[in-house]
């Protein structure tokens, strides 16, 4: 059942599936760009059998609140937000602390993914582990501009400079936030075309059309210069364990393969065969035994 919970004067829902209230242990479901805590619909139920599962939906998303966007060069007021890696990891924090108050391990895909290993830095040993799937890997921040062709990297300031001003992040986000849209993207994202169906287009089609949903588009598109997995990776004492979708379009799994064999704290890599962006959505009877033996492993 949704829920409400209030951080900052802002509204944020969650939910959870709680079978073992003694458990000593809970598990954090953060979901990714555009998603929102229903994107785990058939990934929560099932993990609550090993232990409570909490999702929640990141402030600009789902039915939480939608503040105005706050770039990084503007006036910070009481009605803005700034939509960036450190702060949607202090949701998280603050979440666990005061909302799920035990050890945690968390499961974020996407964007989510990126949150949550800065989240577990923040943690420490309050965190059991990190389970990533199809974790961002943000080929566009500054931090990867050699990367890019020639011709990118010379329009990359217009580029940024244009996409700061309301009305053409807006014009975009307008021409996207639609069903024919939304589906046109879920057949890239999710190559098997398996559970491309009118509930996922419903769940991620809703938010699209709160006041505020063009602002967090905004603040999202405006992150150039933010956190990398692999920085956070190389800090990270904690276990990671890599879940990724073998035709990911978007984050290759050869980035994943790399990460094993480079960072200590990654444990495993588990690649599912035909699979997208969202392998637990698309694929879950293949990725849900998978994150039921990772949670009983790491605990």
């Amino acid at each position: 059942m949704k829920q409400f919970w209030n951080w900052k004067n802002y509204q944020i829902a969650w939910q959870v599936e709680d079978k073992d209230k003694d458990s000593k242990i809970a598990i954090v479901l953060i979901h990714g760009f555009g998603a929102c805590k229903d994107h785990w619909r058939f990934n929560q139920k099932n993990i609550s059998s090993i232990a409570p599962c909490y999702a929640l939906d990141l402030i600009g998303f789902g039915d939480s609140s939608q503040p105005n966007s706050q770039i990084s060069y503007e006036k910070k007021t009481s009605k803005n937000f700034n939509y960036c890696f450190d702060n949607w990891s202090q949701l998280v924090y603050d979440f666990c602390n005061e909302i799920v108050k035990k050890p945690v391990l968390l499961i974020g895909n996407s964007i989510g993914g990126v949150i949550a290993l800065n989240t577990s830095k923040k943690l420490s040993q309050k965190c059991l582990g990190v389970i990533l799937i199809d974790c961002a890997q943000r080929t566009m921040d500054d931090k990867r501009l050699a990367e890019q062709s020639l011709l990118m990297r010379f329009f990359r300031p217009v580029i940024k400079t244009l996409i700061r001003q309301r009305f053409l992040s807006s014009n975009i986000f307008k021409n996207a936030a639609n069903p024919t849209f939304i589906a046109k993207i879920l057949k890239m994202a999710y190559p098997s075309g398996n559970n491309i169906d009118e509930e996922l287009i419903d769940l991620l089609f809703k938010p699209t059309q709160g006041k505020g949903a063009p602002e967090a588009f905004r603040g999202f598109i405006n992150l150039f210069d933010d956190y990398l997995a692999p920085d956070l990776l190389m800090q990270l004492d904690n276990p990671v364990y890599l879940v990724w979708g073998e035709k990911d379009p978007w984050e290759p799994v050869k980035e994943a393969q790399k990460w094993l064999e480079t960072f200590e704290c990654v444990e495993s890599l588990d690649i599912i065969p035909g699979a997208g962006h969202c392998p637990h959505d698309e694929m879950p009877e293949k990725v849900n035994p998978i994150l039921t033996r990772i949670i009983q492993e790491a605990i």
